[in-house]
Parts: C-alpha cells; structure tokens; sequence
C-alpha cells in the first residue's frame, strides 16, 4: 500500500535524496522546506504527482501544525515521520554567539519537538507509525570544535530515547540515525556555519575548518544508499534504536564505548563512596 512520509529539510542533502527516492516508488511526501523554489529545482525531472511540497519555518509551531493538517487534508494519513532538517556549525565554545546558539537549537531541537508536538496525536490515534530522527555520530560523541552542534545533536538523541519508550505502547515506532561523513554539501558554505568572529589560541580549530571545507567529493557515505536504508528501516520496522550509517559513524561510536567504559571504571571507587552508609 502507499504510504505518507513527513520529511522536513528536504531541499539539499540526505532529505532532498530520501524525497527522490520515495516519489520513485510512488509513496506520498509532505517534503518541507524553507524554499518551496529551490526544491522545485533540485527536483527537475522527477514525478511530482505524489508531492506535497511545504514552505515552512520549523521554530513556528503553528506554521508547522498547519503543515500537518495540509498533508492530513491531502493524503488521510501519515505513516512516517522524518525530522531530517539541520546545518553544520563549526566554532570553538567560546566563540559561539548567543543568537546562533539559539537558532541552531530552533532547528535542531525545537523545530523537531514542534514536529513531534503535531503528529504524534494523528499516530498515537491510527496506533501505527514511525518516527525516524536524523542524528549524528557527533550526538553521540564530539570533538573539538562540533560543542554547539553536538549540543544540539546530543539534546535530540535524549529527547528520542525517552519518546521511544513513551510510545511503544502506543505501536509507534522510533530510530535514531547517526550518520557519519556523507558525500553531501553539508561540508560547503551553503550548509556549514562558521562564527563572524574568532578568538585568539584556537588554530587547530581553524585548521579543522579548513580541512572539512575542501573535504566534499571525498567523504565515505554514500546518500543514495544513505537514503535507501532509511526507507528499509522504516519498511522493516525491527531496527535498533540507534543506527549508525557508515565506516567511519562505526569507528567513532566504538571509541566512545570504549572511553566511556574506562570512564565508569575509574569512577568506581568514589560513585561508590558518595551513598549514605
């Protein structure tokens, strides 16, 4: 049977790559975006029948619950729900404004949670439904330089494990997707954010941000089949809650295990000594 996919963040990227591949299987997309125009373009020569593209501020929740009553009017239904949307930001803690601290959680947190906020009862009501939150390796673990997306990958990633449990019973399904480098613009300008000013001591961050600029056409991930294993998750419906896509998402969440592993074990002894006797 068709089936009704919710994707936000789907004019670039990963999104703009699940959205193709879903029209080619004839399903329905409610497919969001910022700019209605540049969706169009990106997708030139596809079957649109089956789309419903929404231009849509993610941080305004009445523009987002209206979208969602716009896909209910057109389609009866959505069965799939993919918070995708999200930009890169690479900066140093102490050089990260107040504004844009706050506008990468409006997209990254609460643009989600609005999402959420507005779909869930349709789900909870039809007691079916999936719901796949893109993440990162980086909400998982972090490196210099990532704190202020990381913060916002890490806050989405608690934000979906106390949501999977919540609605389990309710037949609704849940998937963190934490993927690592993909050959995508999310490495370019058009998606990378850097601060309007820099402190002084934090070169091997500036070194970093050189590096990730002239690394697009050479990342490891591919969308294509990024995208497909998004869909067989959806369709499978027995994943993880977590699933990490690419090598190198792999070799990054291995590392944590195992730092934080080391971390529980030197904190043995003191956790131990703070209970009441």
């Amino acid at each position: 049977m068709t089936a009704t996919w919710f994707v936000t963040g789907t004019s670039r990227g990963l999104g703009l790559e699940l959205v193709q591949q879903l029209l080619a299987r004839g399903e329905n997309v409610a497919a969001t975006t910022r700019s209605a125009d540049r969706l169009h373009t990106a997708l030139a020569g596809t079957d649109t029948t089956r789309l419903l593209p929404l231009t849509v501020d993610l941080a305004d929740e009445n523009q987002v619950s209206a979208a969602v009553h716009r896909t209910l009017d057109r389609f009866g239904s959505i069965d799939a729900v993919v918070n995708n949307a999200g930009y890169g930001y690479l900066a140093a803690v102490e050089e990260v404004p107040d504004r844009d601290a706050r506008q990468m959680f409006d997209i990254q947190l609460f643009g989600a949670w609005n999402v959420l906020r507005a779909t869930l009862p349709h789900l909870r009501a039809r007691r079916r439904g999936h719901i796949v939150n893109i993440s990162s390796v980086l909400g998982l673990t972090t490196v210099p330089g990532w704190g202020l997306y990381s913060a916002g990958k890490f806050a989405l990633e608690g934000l979906t494990e106390a949501l999977a449990g919540e609605v389990a019973e309710h037949g609704i399904r849940v998937t963190l997707v934490e993927p690592g480098y993909f050959r995508t613009d999310f490495l370019t300008t058009d998606s990378l954010a850097l601060p309007t000013a820099t402190a002084d001591g934090y070169e091997s961050i500036r070194d970093m941000t050189q590096q990730h600029l002239a690394m697009p056409g050479t990342q490891l991930g591919d969308p294509v089949r990024g995208a497909a294993a998004i869909i067989a998750l959806v369709e499978r419906g027995d994943g993880p809650l977590r699933q990490l896509l690419g090598s190198d998402a792999l070799a990054y969440a291995a590392a944590k295990v195992e730092a934080l592993q080391a971390d529980i074990e030197a904190s043995w002894e003191l956790a131990l000594s703070t209970d009441h006797s």
